[in-house]
């Protein structure tokens, strides 16, 4: 097991009856869940809407910014039935998929987390987050009174000896696999002696934030408008072990367009910051990419390697930062509007793009270590949005956390 976590907190993760679907004969869960809301595109989302009681007809459902019309379509999916009830329970989700050639399966529990300010140090974030984002996640709350999605985190680990009883004890609920072909399994851990031992060596853990910061961010602004209201104080959370053999982390490239900046400019005010190394192509850029900070994809189809060695301060040492400051922001305007920026984490989708013309610049990154982002994260260092990518992401709509 990794032993870079130094604890100095805990973490309050409990039990909860949660609201679930109730499968008619014939029906699938597929048809009731979906990816997190942030990243379902339009087509897709229409698809997902066509059964009339998949989740994101909760989670992506405002009129005017408001979500009433979600808590009265939630509530009318208890009184029919298409939802039910489940006693205090954890509940087991495992995700088996196929990466890099192997196929391998992450496993997470699923609780409810007590919220708490970062500094009180056992929550860590590791990624910005955008005021705009989370206005819209808070009204989710505030009219639905339910944590619809989970956010997901990385600990520790719980021991052997509780994992094997976790393992014996988990009822097998649902079974789904994705387009991606993903395999979507997930238990419910109602045995009280082993959830028990769940929340009490939680207690002796940490927490590091690996996806959902503007939702665990929001549920403690909420918490924070019902400060009387222990069942408000807590969201909904999946926890990986740091040591799980299926902990995936991608990277995430940046696709840059502008029109205030030629290549042959960009390129001469790049080698000013950076040490910059061209190469004869794409595959040699990439074979030798671990060597250096980044690679850079010019839409004319040259190819850089680039480099940093100005700074001692760790932050520097980060690829997504260095992108950030020196080149997004410092050479293409980004804090003047001048330049637009997508993401992508598959390499093979970014190549495709910068083959048909359609970026001035991709900037290749590195595959993040985890160790590195906790150690930063630990000593209070925030990262640019998108630093990482976990895959696969953590489906929403197996299970509810109400708060009325």
């Amino acid at each position: 097991m990794d032993t870079f976590i130094t604890v100095v907190s805990m973490v309050d993760l409990v039990p909860f009856s949660g609201y679930r679907p109730s499968l008619r004969d014939g029906e699938n869960i597929g048809s009731r869940i979906s990816p997190p809301y942030d990243v379902i595109d339009t087509e897709y989302l229409e698809r997902l809407r066509s059964d009339e009681h998949n989740v994101t007809h909760l989670t992506l459902n405002p009129v005017n910014g408001r979500y009433s019309g979600s808590r009265k379509t939630f509530d009318s999916w208890i009184a029919d039935g298409s939802l039910i009830k489940d006693k205090d329970s954890f509940y087991l989700y495992k995700q088996k998929f196929t990466a890099g050639g192997r196929t391998m399966t992450r496993t997470g529990i699923v609780g409810a987390l007590r919220t708490e300010p970062y500094e009180n140090g056992g929550i860590i974030p590791h990624e910005e987050t955008f005021s705009k984002v989370k206005e819209d996640r808070l009204n989710l709350l505030r009219d639905t009174e339910t944590h619809l999605e989970s956010i997901f985190g990385i600990f520790e680990g719980l021991s052997e000896g509780l994992n094997a009883r976790i393992e014996r004890t988990a009822e097998k609920l649902y079974v789904y696999e994705d387009d991606g072909k993903v395999e979507h399994s997930f238990f419910r851990i109602s045995d009280k002696d082993v959830t028990d031992s769940i929340s009490e060596e939680m207690k002796e853990r940490k927490m590091l934030i690996a996806d959902g910061h503007h939702r665990y961010e929001t549920a403690l602004n909420y918490s924070l408008e019902h400060p009387d209201d222990i069942k408000k104080g807590y969201v909904l959370a999946t926890l990986v072990s740091s040591d799980d053999p299926g902990l995936v982390i991608w990277p995430t490239h940046r696709l840059l367009n502008s029109d205030c900046i030629s290549e042959t400019t960009a390129v001469k005010k790049i080698g000013e910051v950076l040490q910059l190394k061209e190469t004869s192509s794409i595959d040699e850029m990439i074979g030798e990419l671990t060597d250096w900070h980044m690679g850079l994809l010019f839409r004319s189809g040259k190819c850089y390697l680039a480099r940093y060695n100005g700074s001692d301060d760790p932050l520097w040492s980060l690829d997504t930062y260095i992108a950030q400051e020196l080149i997004i922001k410092g050479i293409y305007g980004y804090e003047e509007g001048e330049v637009i920026v997508s993401f992508d984490a598959e390499f093979g989708s970014v190549k495709k793009r910068m083959e048909k013309g359609k970026h001035d610049l991709a900037i290749i990154l590195n595959t993040p270590s985890l160790k590195k982002i906790w150690d930063l994260s630990a000593i209070g260092k925030r990262m640019p949005k998108k630093t990482t990518y976990f895959y696969p992401k953590i489906w929403s709509g197996f299970v509810f956390y109400e708060m009325r």
